[in-house]
């Protein structure tokens, strides 16, 4: 599995490909009040997990049959989980300076339709016998959120770590960034689309991603 894939897999699902509940959860720091009474972070984690992971397994004969289906279900999963316009605000950096809401969000919505045609189907290839350890929910400097920090427990290989960045939108949180072994969500795209940002404007490239001239995951 290479890391890009690990990446999407772990945003598709929003927070993680986890096992059944056979994970082990450190004790987290004290989270704000609010987000207590709503269950914590590293709940939401584990249990949207089990609930994907499920789900995958349950409708894999349809998936396999159905790609539309497949795409449905990664790209509801996605929008209920991850703060798409937040994280593509992050992506575009310095060039989401005086951008328009709606330009950001056109860019936020390609982005993530091009990893999911990208990537939805290896989904359907994925081991969903996994086990994910949560080890630590911090809080971020400045008020940003948390940082529930895990890692994915495998027969026969080596762990991989996963962390996710969360903040409250509303009265719910949502991931806004995935690091898989150390390898940015955020940072990745920021770095791969910043030299195209500089020559074009953000519904130019918006363009790009959602015709199929750019590719996201594809830099180096």
């Amino acid at each position: 599995m290479t890391k890009s894939t690990a990446l999407f897999l772990a945003i598709a699902a929003s927070v993680a490909i986890a096992g059944p509940v056979l994970a082990q959860q450190a004790t987290p720091q004290r989270a704000p009040a609010s987000a207590m009474m709503q269950g914590s972070p590293s709940q939401l984690v584990l249990n949207n997990s089990q609930r994907v992971l499920s789900t995958l397994e349950k409708r894999r004969p349809e998936f396999q049959k159905n790609r539309a289906a497949l795409r449905q279900f990664v790209s509801s999963e996605f929008n209920a989980m991850f703060d798409r316009d937040w994280a593509a605000r992050l992506v575009l950096g310095r060039h989401a300076r005086g951008a328009s809401e709606d330009d950001i969000r056109l860019f936020a919505d390609a982005l993530a339709d091009n990893l999911m045609a990208r990537y939805g189907s290896s989904l359907l290839d994925f081991n969903t016998k996994l086990r994910v350890r949560v080890k630590s929910e911090t809080v971020l400097p400045q008020g940003q959120g948390v940082r529930v920090s895990s890692e994915f427990l495998r027969q026969g290989g080596q762990p991989i770590p996963v962390d996710y960045l969360m903040r409250k939108s509303g009265n719910q949180w949502k991931v806004f960034d995935v690091i898989v072994e150390g390898i940015s969500y955020v940072q990745t795209f920021r770095n791969q689309f910043d030299a195209e940002l500089q020559r074009k404007s953000i519904r130019q490239v918006a363009t790009e991603l959602r015709n199929g001239q750019l590719q996201a995951g594809t830099s180096k």
